[in-house]
Order: structure tokens, then sequence, then C-alpha cells
């Protein structure tokens, strides 16, 4: 096993580490190398990783799509030339990637490893057992300073399993998070009834530079209908007149400080 560390500016600092493990390889009739299996390989690293973070009391990495393709490109140069390494053979290494994808970042830091284990779950949990294993990867899997992640996998035509782990610290990426809440209603006359929406909402906790809730978006329509806006407020309940007997629609979307719109949640009420 070799680790190294270095320091890039005195604004960003980056750690790169690397191992190497060779476990038996597990027999297997038929092993699944697809890219979706390469995919959910990938997925597991997340979950493994992130479940010794949270025994550990930290707050789980959130995926970045752009770590992940990065990562994936790492673990293929590797894969293909054997070369198990940082730094490749035109000089570029994971943090001239970032800079050319004009990735906005305040530090970052790549651990890889390779392994021969056949099935691509027991090589998922090889290479993030090899990195707990270590002082110096443990420190950056389980370090404060990032909030992002993504980790590739290339197979080498020899078999062996490359993967590469890209960690950020980035301005906040995740989308808030709204929910609905308890609907109250009272009738007003033979056709309409008073309708009290509720809902509440949360920025996503990152382990460093959470933006926090700004506001949510509120809209409603009759089933079948068009959406009315009801714009954006930072209120957590809205009052509607709508007519009885009817079966109505509303959903909340929740946006932070840094601008991430989270998903819409919808909920039906029946008048």
């Amino acid at each position: 096993m070799r680790s190294s560390a270095r320091r890039l500016s005195p604004l960003a600092l980056a750690f790169i580490l690397v191992i190497g493990l060779a476990p038996a390889a597990f027999a297997a009739d038929t092993v699944d190398e697809s890219g979706a299996a390469i995919t959910t390989a990938e997925r597991s690293v997340l979950t493994l990783t992130n479940r010794r973070r949270t025994d550990a009391g930290l707050v789980p990495l959130r995926w970045d799509g752009r770590m992940a393709d990065l990562a994936r490109q790492r673990a293929a140069y590797m894969a293909d030339t054997g070369e198990f390494a940082h730094t490749q053979a035109n000089g570029t290494d994971v943090f001239a990637l970032i800079a050319s994808n004009g990735i906005t970042w305040y530090g970052a830091g790549e651990i890889i490893a390779w392994n021969t284990a056949a099935a691509l779950d027991y090589s998922a949990a090889f290479a993030v057992q090899g990195w707990m294993g270590s002082p110096s990867h443990r420190a950056i899997v389980m370090s404060t300073g990032y909030n992002y992640v993504g980790f590739g996998l290339a197979i080498a035509s020899n078999g062996q399993r490359y993967w590469a782990g890209v960690y950020l610290k980035g301005p906040d990426r995740t989308g808030a998070s709204a929910r609905t809440g308890t609907v109250s209603k009272t009738t007003l006359s033979r056709t309409r009834v008073r309708v009290t929406l509720r809902w509440s909402g949360s920025d996503v906790r990152l382990q460093v530079l959470t933006s926090g809730l700004r506001y949510f978006q509120v809209q409603g329509r009759r089933r079948g209908g068009s959406w009315h806006d009801y714009g954006t407020t930072t209120a957590t309940r809205e009052v509607r007149r709508w007519y009885r007997n009817g079966t109505y629609e509303f959903r909340v979307r929740a946006r932070d400080r840094a601008g991430n719109w989270g998903a819409w949640v919808i909920k039906t009420v029946r008048t």
C-alpha cells in the first residue's frame, strides 16, 4: 500500500490516497458485469461508506454525479493502462479534471483501490474494507471536510476491478425538502368549504456548507385541471375556498438559499 497527501493551494487542501488489495477471487458460475451491475456496485460503496459515517455520528455524504463521472474516468484509465496511480501519463490528475470541468470546489480528494473479487458486491465491500483498514484512507472516508462524493468502477481485461472515489467540498447543490401536513375543512355553505392546507420543510443537512431553507412554492388544482400558482412564501399554511364534494390536489416544493429546488410533494384533498 502507498499513500500520500499534498496541498494544492492555501485555500484548497487535497488528499490523494491509494490502496491495492488482492483478496481471493470468489468463484461464480456467472458474474454480472453489465453497466447496470457496475452502477449498483458504485452506489453500494456510497451506502457502505455512509453506514460507517453515520455509525460515527457524521453526516452522510451526498452522491454527486459529476464526481462519479470523474471517478469513472479515473477508474477506466487505470483499467485500460494498468497504471495504478493518481497522476496519468500525461500529467493529468483528478484535480485537473475537476478544474477543467468548471466545477467550483474548496477542497477535494481521491482514493483508489483494486481487487480481484469476482462478484461486484464483494469487490465493493473489499474496497471499502481496505480504505477503512488504513488510518490515512479512513481519514478521507470519515472526513468532516467534504459534503459530496462519487465512486467509479472499471474492469480490466484481466478481470481486476479498479475503484476510484472522488470527494468534494463544494457549494450546496442539494434541493430543499418539503412535506405536506394536515388539512382542516370548515363548511361555509351548501356549495363551499374553507380548506386550510399545511406543510413544512427543511434544507437537507450536509456535513459542511448547508445553505439553509429559503421559501416554498405552493400550487393547487381541482383534479384533472390546470395547476394554479399560489406564489412563493415562507409561511407554512394556505387557506382556500373550494367547492364541496370535489377532489382537489395541492403541491408544494422548497428552495434553499443557494437556489436549489427540491421535488414537488402532492396531497389529495376531498371536500
